[in-house]
């Protein structure tokens, strides 16, 4: 079965990578209040037309649709970040010239 759907896509104020679809036609209004408090000011990021053919970065059509479905929205988190780069911050370190 082929599901469209028109989505608008939000941009975290408080967090990079992090983004909420949500149906266009009801917008951030059905967010719960909790989430709307740790996602910040949605900043509209885009408009589009959401089929299952649809190419998303860092999430599949399917996943997108199924939670603005039962949900209401989709959540994006931002990419986990590399194990190698969070053990720069705990290794001390010293300048050598």
């Amino acid at each position: 079965m082929k599901q469209h759907l028109i989505v608008e896509v939000f941009r975290s104020s408080k967090h990079d990578g992090m983004y909420l679809y949500v149906e266009k036609s009801k917008g951030l209004k059905e967010i719960p209040e909790e989430l709307m408090t740790r996602f910040g000011k949605g900043i509209s990021a885009m408009t589009m037309l959401l089929t299952n053919e649809s190419k998303l970065a860092r999430a599949t059509p399917e996943n997108v649709t199924k939670g603005i479905r039962e949900k209401g929205f989709y959540l994006q988190l931002p990419p986990a970040k590399d194990e190698y780069l969070l053990d720069l911050y705990k290794t001390p370190t010293e300048a050598v010239y």
